[in-house]
């Protein structure tokens, strides 16, 4: 049975790749350190729903804590690390900036340290599409020049690409980074937009639209992107005999087992639109208070997915409305609303 050590299992996206991968029949270790960005009781019923399988273990710890985690790498010696632990949010970095140093920057250095040691199968690290920042030229595809990050965020991100490129050149070890687009889903985050627009309409409160609604994502249905995520596992990344052996879609490193991978839905939908759906899946209107644009945030982005299709055969497909309606449902019974 191959192993799988996920941190932060706790976690939105998290809870669901450790599910998917219990279900194809891996043994998952979690690692998650519980903090309280948000309301630690949906990270502890996500981790109490895993733990009802034999082959799921739990295990507490910040990413900063480089021993705590050593050890548990050592005891477990897993065939794989996919490392998804970190301090998210855009607008949060505005007002705790340190906490993404220590849990994004230094965390995830202790990770690396910890595949170097082990000798990895293969170390996958969650990135952002927020690392394309500034740019402009849509779809967003892995080989574009990302120097432009507009929040502490992506710029930590951005940094954990550049360091795992380091680590797969100096010790030959199989990485993928992986950028995600606005994902949403059931057992959500609560500070995301579809679950603040989605409890904000059934309350009847006003939600905020950013921009005037003129904003455009790629929204990215949850188990679409765990189940990319599972198959770039098995995608590893090897280094090239030269330059001239990479695909011109490819974004493998010449000088590295590294790469970096797109999973999104490969189309733009306006915030707007989004909203509307929220609107007729919960049967009431909105009360919308349209704002500015808010600092640090991007007015669109949109996937390039060839990369990811060309590696696996996958790309995501699960329409907005269709996610919206699974997500207003689990909203609906898990608030019993």
């Amino acid at each position: 049975m191959r192993k799988v050590l996920i941190t932060g299992t706790a976690g939105f996206i998290g809870f669901h790749l450790a599910q998917l991968l219990l279900k194809e029949g891996f043994a998952v270790v979690g690692y998650d350190g519980m903090t309280d960005y948000y309301d630690v009781r949906i990270k502890e019923r996500r981790h109490q729903m895993l733990l009802q399988n034999e082959h799921f273990s739990a295990h507490i710890g910040m990413l900063e804590d480089f021993d705590t985690l050593r050890d548990l790498m050592l005891a477990e010696k897993p065939d794989v690390i996919v490392h998804l632990a970190a301090q998210a949010g855009v607008r949060y970095s505005l007002e705790n900036p340190r906490a993404y140093i220590e849990a994004n920057i230094i965390g995830t250095f202790n990770v690396m340290e910890c595949a170097r040691e082990l000798g990895m199968d293969h170390l996958l690290m969650a990135s952002t599409s927020s690392a394309y920042g500034a740019n402009e030229v849509m779809p967003f595809h892995e080989r574009e020049k990302c120097d432009t990050q507009l929040t502490l965020y992506a710029a930590t991100k951005k940094a954990n690409e550049s360091m795992g490129h380091s680590y797969a050149h100096l010790w030959n070890l199989p990485t993928t980074m992986f950028r995600f687009f606005t994902v949403y889903g059931p057992w959500g985050r609560p500070d995301m937009a579809l679950f603040k627009f989605t409890k904000g309409i059934l309350e009847g409160t006003p939600i905020d639209v950013y921009n005037h609604g003129e904003m455009y994502r790629d929204f990215t249905y949850v188990t679409d992107l765990v189940r990319g995520i599972r198959l770039l596992i098995d995608a590893v990344p090897e280094r090239p005999a030269s330059a001239e052996d990479i695909a011109e879609y490819d974004s493998l490193s010449p000088v590295a087992p590294f790469r970096v991978v797109n999973i999104g839905n490969s189309d733009k939908v306006k915030l707007t639109d989004f909203i509307d759906a929220i609107e007729q899946e919960c049967g009431r209107e909105a009360k919308r208070n349209y704002m500015d644009m808010q600092l640090g945030d991007v007015p669109a982005t949109w996937a390039d997915a060839t990369l990811l299709k060309e590696l696996t055969g996958y790309i995501p497909q699960t329409g907005v409305k269709e996610g919206i309606s699974q997500f207003v449902a689990w909203y609906r019974e898990y608030y019993g609303v």
